[in-house]
């Protein structure tokens, strides 16, 4: 089996449940791009390599805002990771796409602007393609692994990503529905377009924990009843994708001698001159450029 490493991004509830159910070492990587959200562990299961990394942080403390992706990838990047399976919980804006069922997407719309969306802000000019921005080889992987959680897992989805940490209002709602999302989320941006460029297959779980306010909820719910099955929807849905993500890291070899497209990004996208980049350029780019300069 080729050698591969996958690395797991827990979001929310689901980063804290993972770090706590793994047995392994936790190593702190330091960065060129500053302090990932937390240390990375290190584990195997079932014979495959793994490391783990809570998105948000040991409690949850960080926001999507705050979160420093850049960081977070490259850690997982310098620990050698080939893969990675990144989960996040979103509001539905889908009436099939019901609270606790799971959603593999494979488009996204970004609408951050907060955050620095690539690791080439310097040094010289990258340009990666990203028309399929979730790896399919690791999508398709993550579908055939479907069999092994009860609940209804969506194959495919829009996912968009706003900004936050506040919700949508009901016309942003309405609008991203227009726009042809499924899905609405706070973290998947710019983590997928930084993995691409780091040249790591990303694919990510959806954990579903409500519909967004473009549906309303029941009357006879109060907000703090309403706060209540949100969290157990979450919770629910936590337990399905953990299902989910061990069943695809225990069944890697189905697809470890499959090359994902994302492992050879960066082979056309460096429009630079070779010969008028600086040593500062690898220096401080490590492990992203060591094969290409």
């Amino acid at each position: 089996m080729a050698k591969v490493k996958v690395g797991i991004i827990g979001g929310s509830g689901i980063g804290d449940a993972l770090c706590a159910r793994a047995k392994g070492q936790r190593v702190e990587v330091a960065t060129p791009f500053g302090d990932p959200s937390d240390a990375i562990v290190e584990t195997t299961w079932d014979g495959t390599a793994i490391a783990i990394l809570n998105r948000h942080g040991d409690g949850h403390l960080i926001n999507p805002s705050m979160v420093n992706y850049r960081a977070n990838v490259y850690a997982l990047k310098a620990a050698g990771c080939t893969h990675i399976i990144a989960s996040g919980a979103v509001g539905s804006l889908r009436e099939q796409i019901a609270p606790r069922h799971l959603v593999i997407p494979d488009q996204i719309i970004d609408k951050t602007y907060r955050r620095c969306p690539t690791f080439f802000d310097e040094y010289f000019a990258a340009h990666v393609e990203f028309s399929t921005p979730f790896c399919p080889v690791l999508r398709q992987h993550l579908r055939n692994c479907a069999d092994a959680v009860k609940t209804k897992v969506h194959p495919t989805g829009t996912y968009v990503c706003m900004e936050g940490p506040a919700f949508s209002t009901r016309a942003e709602s309405e609008m991203h529905r227009l726009w042809g999302g499924d899905l609405i989320g706070m973290t998947a941006m710019p983590e997928a377009k930084l993995a691409r460029e780091a040249e790591i297959a990303y694919a990510l779980v959806c954990l579903p924990s409500d519909y967004d306010c473009w549906r309303p909820t029941p009357k006879e719910l109060d907000k703090h009843e309403l706060l209540k099955e949100i969290i157990g929807n979450l919770q629910e849905a936590t337990r399905n994708a953990i299902e989910l993500i061990q069943a695809a890291v225990s069944r890697f070899a189905e697809i470890a001698e499959v090359p994902p497209p994302a492992h050879s990004a960066l082979e056309l996208a460096i429009w630079s001159s070779r010969d008028r980049i600086g040593p500062d350029a690898r220096n401080r780019l490590g492990a992203l450029v060591a094969k290409y300069l």
